[in-house]
């Protein structure tokens, strides 16, 4: 872990590059939450690892175009990772959730979420809260507001259900319900409190509770935006070369 101060860290952009770029390649199967098995171009077939812990509703369909990464860590079992998935309309998805904390982290660290900017200090994967959670980001020691930390939590979305909507989660999140008491006890505790959706869908502008999949965690963010947590969506652009925060979408939540 880590501190900054804005303007120590100069970076070009919030952005993960592909160096080689992915490549491709056609899905067959996701399995075992953590394993795919690909067809290549060549018409061979490889198992790829698969970092992505949700059910990838509408992200893993058999005979999709994928990208993939490879790693030169000779103790890796499976060197190769799966990075992007092309969906309906062809629109693209990054279900590589390890990237969304890299893409927020940058984005903060070089000022340009303009919410979350003048922290003097951030830190990762630091335990808080009455659950034994760890949080994201400990965001300390900004003089605009030196009475007040701000914790981020991140959350990646690829559910797409048309005409630009998105829905977190993709499926039963028991973690994810907690995460927001935690965030809604922190506001209450008059620190501030971040839920921040990286939204890795070229065809989602807009971010809704998915109410249907997992009620108790859409009540739960409803009762915890009532209690003070901020709510925030930023839209990535994606491609083979590199993945970027672009937009910042809005987060809808239903009527009561």
């Amino acid at each position: 872990m880590r501190g900054y101060a804005p303007g120590w860290f100069k970076r070009a952009s919030t952005i993960v590059k592909f160096a080689p770029s992915l490549r491709p390649a056609k899905l067959i199967r996701r399995y075992k939450r953590f394993l795919a098995d690909i067809e290549l171009p060549d018409g061979s077939s490889l198992t790829i690892h698969c970092p992505n812990t949700g059910s990838m509703l509408n992200c893993a369909e058999s005979g999709s175009r994928i990208w993939y990464s490879t790693s030169d860590n000779e103790k890796r079992k499976y060197p190769h990772t799966f990075e992007i998935v092309e969906v309906s309309e062809k629109k693209l998805a990054g279900i590589n959730t390890g990237r969304a904390n890299h893409l927020v982290r940058e984005a903060i660290e070089q000022g340009l979420i303009p919410t979350l900017a003048g922290y003097r200090s951030l830190r990762s994967e630091v335990k808080y809260g009455n659950e034994n959670s760890r949080i994201d980001f400990l965001l300390q020691d900004n003089p605009a507001d030196k009475d007040r930390d701000c914790y981020v939590e991140v959350k990646n979305v690829t559910l797409a259900m048309g005409k630009g909507l998105g829905l977190f989660p993709d499926a039963v999140s028991t973690r994810g319900t907690k995460h927001l008491r935690e965030l809604a006890h922190i506001a209450s505790q008059g620190d501030r409190a971040v839920l921040f959706f990286c939204v890795q869908h070229t065809g989602i502008d807009r971010v809704e509770p998915a109410m249907e999949i997992d009620p108790a965690y859409g009540n739960m963010l409803i009762e915890a935006a009532t209690a003070g947590v901020e709510l925030m969506a930023w839209q990535a652009s994606i491609s083979a070369r590199e993945i970027k925060l672009v937009r910042e979408v809005p987060v809808i939540l239903p009527r009561q």
